[in-house]
């Protein structure tokens, strides 16, 4: 059994930053990957970035060069380093983690809101 706790979350201006961190208890095995993902009012869920073990990373094409991931593997932690945020950024930020089986963990979810 795997928890996820996001913390990091807040209300910035737009082309201001936030450091979203996301803490895992349980047992992670190396296959796992992480990522974080979103949910405006009114639409679906999207992925915003995944990591590995190994740091190879992927980002929405959204959030390419402003968004950042990171894992530190020894605190089971994850980081999602958010710069120039814009208002379409506004959403809530849920930390994942899937197993090699597909079986996936989800945390409660982090409001971020970006002021125009």
């Amino acid at each position: 059994q795997v928890q996820l706790v996001e913390s990091g979350g807040g209300l910035v201006q737009a082309g201001g930053s936030l450091r979203l961190s996301c803490a895992a208890s349980g047992y992670i095995f190396s296959t796992d990957v992480m990522g974080w993902y979103r949910q405006a009012p009114g639409k679906q869920r999207e992925l915003v970035a995944t990591i590995t073990s190994g740091g190879n990373t992927n980002y929405a094409n959204s959030v390419k060069g402003r968004f950042t991931i990171s894992r530190d593997n020894a605190k089971n932690t994850m980081f999602l380093q958010m710069n120039s945020l814009k208002p379409e950024d506004t959403a809530v930020y849920y930390c994942n983690l899937v197993r090699v089986t597909r079986y996936e963990y989800w945390g409660q979810g982090t409001q971020v809101t970006v002021s125009s």
